[in-house]
């Protein structure tokens, strides 16, 4: 429900996205993989980088078909205008990792551990992520739709216009968070920890509702 000011409500600033236009790319092998490796114009279809050290390597203006990347070591890197359609990883390492210009469609992962890492114009469409580890990250633009997410740690992190649109999520940790314009309108939620770093979401009556017994249990009050 948006805050009420006055007589009107309040305006909530949606994501800033463009459309995702990449041309001419060059298909490539991933056999060029390498650490701290620099791809541009590529196109990589099915490219199986498990267990690779890709750390601090950049992707730009890359479109990945079906890629995996289990246990493959991206600590560092950099993702700019890519796509990577039916991302798998059971286990997803990523920290202090920089996503600008992203689109990740219908991704399948386990545990991604992408703490620390920035994420601006970033689209999640579909998929299934059993733990998005987020924990001191920096978000700003970010939109994700009809996604299942069992558990999103964004403790301590920076999140400015992030929505979730018609996804499900399990546990949601914001304990430290700073948000703004965050909107969860629309998402089915289970449970919320971190109750005193709030300020900034937007909910709807229902998720209100929802809140309710877990806002009274943080502040302490009895419901008779």
């Amino acid at each position: 429900m948006d805050k009420v000011r006055g007589k009107g409500a309040a305006k909530v600033a949606p994501p800033r996205l463009s459309p995702m236009d990449l041309q001419d790319l060059e298909d490539l092998p991933e056999l060029e993989f390498r650490r701290g490796g620099r791809h541009e114009n590529a196109r990589f279809n099915r490219a199986v980088a498990d267990g690779l050290d890709l750390g601090g390597a950049v992707f730009a203006e890359c479109e990945f078909d079906a890629p995996s990347f289990n246990e493959t070591q991206l600590r560092g890197a950099s993702f700019r205008d890519c796509i990577l359609a039916q991302l798998y990883a059971p286990v997803f390492r990523g920290a202090r990792s920089t996503w600008q210009e992203v689109e990740f469609r219908n991704p399948r992962l386990g545990s991604a551990e992408l703490y620390e890492s920035g994420w601006q114009s970033v689209r999640i469409d579909g998929g299934k992520l059993d733990f998005l580890n987020l924990r001191g990250a920096r978000l700003t633009d970010v939109l994700i739709t009809g996604c299942i997410i069992n558990e999103l740690d964004l403790g301590a992190a920076v999140a400015s216009r992030v929505k979730l649109v018609d996804c499900t999520v399990g546990t949601l940790d914001l304990a430290g968070a700073k948000l703004k314009d965050f909107d969860l309108r629309g998402t089915e939620f289970r449970r919320i920890s971190g109750l005193g770093s709030l300020a900034g979401m937007v909910i709807d009556d229902y998720q209100l509702g929802l809140l309710a017994p877990l806002m009274a249990a943080h502040l302490g009050v009895t419901v008779l």
